[in-house]
């Protein structure tokens, strides 16, 4: 059983690694921010509360999220394990995940954080530009276009949303730190925290991984 919990900033590339571990070991996908989203659409008792919070931007109460993973578990079939994403958040909700766990006699084998500095965040995220009119986008260093601040496609003038903004990047990040910090020393202390350096190519981040999941197998 491959049991994974995958973690990372906004913007480090964890979506990417997630549906290529998923594929790869065929695990199945319990993300909450997906759960929440289906049951807002079919506006269920548990949708129209998540959405309460949702909708301001907070985060949705420790004890609706654990209710629902804990059903996922209880009721959930496994077959090569199943790998969490966007939970737990917060160190309580971990506390919480563990209890569940060894009630449904079930164990995390790896708890990956794709680890990418807030500088380089920074830079990626601060750097991108988008064309209002066409949707086309650019980066002013990794992918600027043929005429400063001009769309190549259909020469509007490009803008920088506003989640881009430095000041939002550097709020997000300040956010994820505080909240997930306490997380991921939680986790170290467990031995399960595998640090993988994400400022590479895709290729090369999802080869880290299963190499090291190939090493865990030898010492647990």
């Amino acid at each position: 059983m491959m049991n994974l919990l995958i973690m990372g900033k906004p913007g480090a590339g964890k979506g990417t690694q997630s549906e290529r571990l998923l594929r790869h070991y065929r695990l199945q996908h319990i993300s909450t921010g997906n759960i929440y989203r289906e049951e807002i659409l079919k506006g269920s008792p548990i949708g129209i509360e998540a959405n309460k919070y949702i909708s301001r931007g907070e985060l949705v109460p420790d004890d609706l999220t654990n209710n629902i993973v804990k059903n996922i578990l209880q009721s959930g079939d496994f077959p090569n394990g199943f790998m969490l994403d966007g939970y737990p958040r917060t160190k309580a909700q971990a506390v919480a995940l563990d209890e569940m766990l060894k009630t449904n006699g079930m164990s995390l084998k790896a708890v990956i954080n794709v680890d990418v500095n807030d500088q380089v965040l920074l830079e990626r995220m601060a750097g991108r530009r988008v064309c209002p009119n066409c949707n086309a986008t650019y980066h002013i260093k990794n992918h600027p276009p043929r005429i400063q601040n001009i769309c190549d496609v259909c020469q509007s003038k490009l803008i920088q949303r506003a989640d881009d903004l430095e000041e939002s990047v550097l709020n997000r990040l300040r956010i994820y730190n505080e909240k997930t910090k306490p997380l991921l020393d939680y986790y170290r202390h467990k031995h399960l925290l595998m640090v993988i350096d994400g400022v590479r190519s895709s290729d090369e981040v999802f080869n880290d991984i299963i190499g090291k999941l190939g090493e865990y197998d030898g010492h647990h």
